[in-house]
């Protein structure tokens, strides 16, 4: 990775891992939504479901518990799957791997928060939304956008290859 901005033999790569972690936001938000339509479907006992066809055949004779497995394991694995993205996409930008674990430690304490909140949503209820957009960011291609935007700062150390002095103020 140069100083300044992302290599050019890097933005292929760059953006191969940012079409993934997209096209997975958008897999997840159909599934996500959907799941959610099922679940109010069978806890409402209501006469028919507003979830897609393809969702309605995958959960056929699920009941709630069931369902709530289903879309808290997803949640899971979705959750490791954008953190995986996440430090591909830093090996590509930084070429090394030594930045999976604090990745990987942020991806651990944003959960650690939304679960802190969702428990303080029992005494203020305000909490639970902060609780479900934590975990969302998680879900989502957010943290992608954060490490690009990490890349493009100049770097400092050694392995540096732009050889230039530091700006003068």
């Amino acid at each position: 990775m140069s100083s300044r901005g992302i290599r050019w033999d890097r933005r292929i790569e760059v953006a191969l891992v940012l079409v993934v972690g997209i096209a997975f936001g958008a897999w997840r938000e159909f599934t996500f939504i959907n799941i959610n339509y099922q679940l109010d479907h069978v806890a409402r006992h209501t006469p028919f479901s507003y979830a897609h066809s393809m969702v309605q055949a995958w959960t056929s004779g699920m009941d709630l518990q069931a369902l709530l497995v289903v879309k808290w394991t997803l949640a899971l694995l979705s959750i490791a799957l954008m953190a995986g993205l996440t430090i591909v996409l830093a090996r590509i930008l930084f070429g090394t791997w030594k930045q999976a674990v604090p990745i990987l430690l942020g991806f651990a304490a944003f959960a650690v928060l939304s679960l802190l909140m969702h428990v303080l949503a029992r005494w203020a209820a305000p909490f639970e939304l902060v609780s479900v957009r934590v975990s969302h960011m998680l879900q989502y291609p957010v943290p992608l956008v954060f490490v690009l935007i990490a890349a493009t700062f100049p770097r400092t150390d050694k392995g540096s290859d732009d050889q230039s002095p530091p700006p003068q103020l």
